[in-house]
């Protein structure tokens, strides 16, 4: 319910504002004094404030100074028995009268002192911008000259949307440092953005924020986003930061990519990145995120690597972490990307993934549902392997990325094959004579360790041997002296020096 009357009371359809109304619905004893709990109602949003009988008094007086309102409006002071039960009630009454006078004595924009006594500053449209305002023109500057990540809450992106939707005069209170043209102002220069929501409800309040539509096309000069528990299919204005933009970060926010980077896509059947030759009909030119370098989408719902990757061809780390990607698909189409992060999704296969990964370098593959290795063999360029908390149980798994030329970090924690016997040096084995340049577990590989790398090598060089001398026998096609140019072998007759071939289902008949 409350989810519902904060996406209603504060949608983009809003017109008029709702009157606001304040109620005391009760007390409690602090120590020796009694608190009056308030509750605020703005539209469909509602929240708590706590005060104490002496904070109304307080209140009044500067209203009676700056505002002139009836200093007989306020219910008077008790000393004594000022916090007998009847008392309490009866002032809970006259004080929830005096708020509401108040409220209707000022029906636009509330004296900045009421205003933060019911924490408009926080929750309420006006006294929002007002603050925000109010910040930037005191230190808007010093923020941007030391180039800090600036952070906002949903809420204010939102209060500073429907400000501006509004129409509304930008100085509504009449005091020039809460003019909304320091909020525009700031934000067409700021370069570092962090949006950061809650999980439930904000505050003491039913505002629930990752439900709240905001627009970032107030933003013009940003080189870094980071967004987190906001609901993607909510934001607009980002993709006007494509020129600017080199770092993205999204959390906690998205069901899919395409909410991030291509929100307009649902609006066309057909679209194709700008700068690609076009095939078939198409209803869109969609401009690329041309200089975005890093996106990182972890911890989100994404099931899976869309085509909307087409507009990233910048992209050199791509963090997929954290979701529920099945396959990996797309990726064949940046070209640039070196560092990607899958771990901890839900990937069962690599069959061809050396298709889609030609130049990667850094590949964090732990936490999936891995059992084979086939597939990374031909990750020529691959530096760093992240395989910890997989399926593999296999040894024989590792040979296929025993010959990366490249490969100087490997980590197989938590996988079955790490309580084989020796497991370390085995795997190490596996690298040749590459083994002392392998970290393996992020264990540096010791010198007793490439003892006995040599030992189990040698072993194999030797089982190898004996195996060949044991098995003399090969196709009579494979020796040299039975060939001859561009006619078929012939068969020749046992010598003293020459093995006789031994003919089976295995051998020359075997193969018609």
């Amino acid at each position: 319910m409350a989810a519902a009357a904060a996406a209603g009371g504060f949608g983009p359809e809003r017109e008029a504002e709702p009157a606001k109304e304040a109620r005391v619905v009760g007390s409690e004893l602090v120590d020796t004094y009694t608190v009056y709990i308030i509750q605020v109602t703005d539209g469909g949003h509602e929240w708590t404030v706590k005060h104490r009988y002496s904070d109304f008094h307080e209140l009044h007086e500067k209203l009676v100074t700056e505002r002139k309102i009836d200093k007989n409006l306020l219910p008077p002071k008790k000393i004594i028995g000022k916090n007998s039960r009847s008392l309490v009630e009866k002032r809970e009454k006259d004080l929830e009268v005096y708020l509401q006078t108040l409220l209707a004595a000022f029906p636009g924009v509330a004296p900045r002192v009421l205003a933060h006594f019911l924490h408009f500053h926080f929750y309420e449209i006006n006294g929002i911008t007002a603050a925000l305002a109010e910040e930037l023109f005191e230190k808007g500057e010093q923020l941007l000259g030391a180039g800090e990540v600036f952070a906002i809450r949903p809420l204010q992106l939102y209060a500073v949307t429907q400000q501006l939707q509004q129409g509304k005069p930008t100085c509504a209170s009449g005091d020039a440092k809460t003019d909304l043209g320091h909020i525009l102002d700031f934000t067409c220069r700021l370069k570092y953005l962090k949006v950061s929501g809650t999980e439930g409800p904000f505050g003491t309040s039913n505002i629930r924020e990752q439900l709240l539509p905001f627009d970032l096309s107030i933003f013009k000069s940003l080189r870094q986003v980071e967004i987190s528990h906001c609901d993607a299919k909510h934001i607009r204005g980002l993709v006007t930061s494509k020129p600017s933009l080199a770092t993205l970060s999204v959390h906690f926010s998205a069901t899919s990519m395409k909410e991030v980077l291509v929100p307009e896509a649902s609006e066309f059947e057909e679209w194709e990145p700008e700068g690609v030759g076009l095939e078939g009909p198409v209803t869109a030119i969609i401009p690329t995120w041309q200089a975005l370098t890093t996106l990182d989408l972890s911890h989100n719902s994404i099931s899976k690597i869309d085509e909307s990757v087409k507009l990233i061809p910048k992209i050199e780390f791509l963090d997929l972490s954290h979701n529920g990607v099945l396959v990996v698909d797309n990726l064949q189409h940046l070209y640039n990307l070196v560092h990607l992060d899958l771990s901890y999704n839900k990937l069962s296969s690599l069959e061809g993934v050396h298709t889609k990964l030609g130049n990667i370098k850094t590949l964090n593959l732990a936490g999936n549902l891995l059992e084979s290795l086939s597939g990374l063999h031909k990750l020529y360029s691959l530096v760093n392997l992240d395989l910890s908390d997989n399926r593999i149980e296999q040894m024989e798994e590792v040979t296929s990325i025993g010959s990366l030329p490249c490969l100087e970090r490997v980590a197989l924690l938590n996988n079955p094959l790490t309580i084989i016997p020796d497991y370390r040096t085995k795997v190490l084995a596996q690298f040749g004579d590459r083994a002392s340049e392998v970290c393996l577990d992020n264990t540096a590989t010791t010198e007793k360790e490439l003892d006995t790398v040599e030992v189990l090598k040698a072993i194999q060089k030797a089982k190898e041997v004996k195996s060949k001398l044991n098995n003399p026998e090969k196709k009579v096609g494979e020796d040299p002296r039975l060939r001859s140019s561009g006619s078929p072998p012939t068969m020749i007759p046992a010598s003293a020096s020459l093995p006789q071939p031994i003919l089976s289902n295995k051998g020359i008949l075997g193969d018609e």
